[in-house]
């Protein structure tokens, strides 16, 4: 049901949106697993970088490999983004599900890496090929060895995401319910993520991968 608006929140300055529906209340173990939950059924998310002149700027890429709280994204080495990335490496990835309205925000470092590292070839798979392109040389092939394969690691240092407590039904009685009597909709969970957290959780995922 919505929450009632107190006055305190207004004078505090409070985001009614963000406070009703903020968890910090779970384990640790809990706030990853469901994060990734999120995020594994989403292969297709919006990477933000900023390029000089401009600002940000962003384009939708296919997630290779999710990696604990870090991702993996295979990318023509001639694309402007290395540009961006060269200048600042700081990224980000957006993830919405427009079934249920789960979204997740990852900033992070970004850590380009050489054609000939090892994980290019377990994450390749022939989908890639239809974005590069055979030039029929034998080298600009499309495959895993092709000289503009590259490998784009981003390192999560911040991580924010919304899961949904309601079905679509609930969804709407919820906003239409706040609306008449002036409370404020929660229909999901917010949580947040930081640095020291997300390396106990990429720690602990390492330690099991190893």
């Amino acid at each position: 049901m919505p929450e009632t608006l107190t006055k305190q929140e207004v004078e505090k300055g409070q985001d009614p949106s963000v406070t009703k529906q903020y968890d910090d209340s779970v384990s640790l173990d809990e706030k990853f697993e469901d994060m990734y939950a999120i995020a594994d059924k989403l292969k297709i998310g919006m990477m933000g970088s900023l390029r000089n002149g401009i600002g940000p700027v962003a384009r939708a890429m296919a997630v290779a490999k999710r990696s604990g709280p870090d991702f993996l994204f295979l990318s023509n080495r001639d694309s402007q983004k290395f540009d961006d990335l060269e200048s600042n490496k700081v990224a980000t990835i957006y993830f919405h599900n427009s079934n249920n309205q789960d979204w997740i925000s990852v900033t992070g470092e970004t850590a380009k890496t050489s054609n000939d590292d090892p994980r290019i070839k377990e994450i390749w798979s022939q989908g890639t090929r239809a974005w590069f392109g055979d030039l029929k040389d034998g080298v600009h092939t499309g495959g895993p060895e092709d000289p503009r394969m590259k490998l784009i690691e981003i390192k999560a240092k911040f991580i924010s995401y919304w899961k949904h407590d309601v079905g679509a039904l609930g969804f709407m009685g919820e906003i239409g319910t706040a609306i008449v009597t002036g409370g404020v909709a929660n229909t999901g969970t917010l949580r947040q993520m930081k640095e020291d957290e997300i390396e106990q959780a990429r720690s602990k995922h390492s330690s099991m991968t190893s």
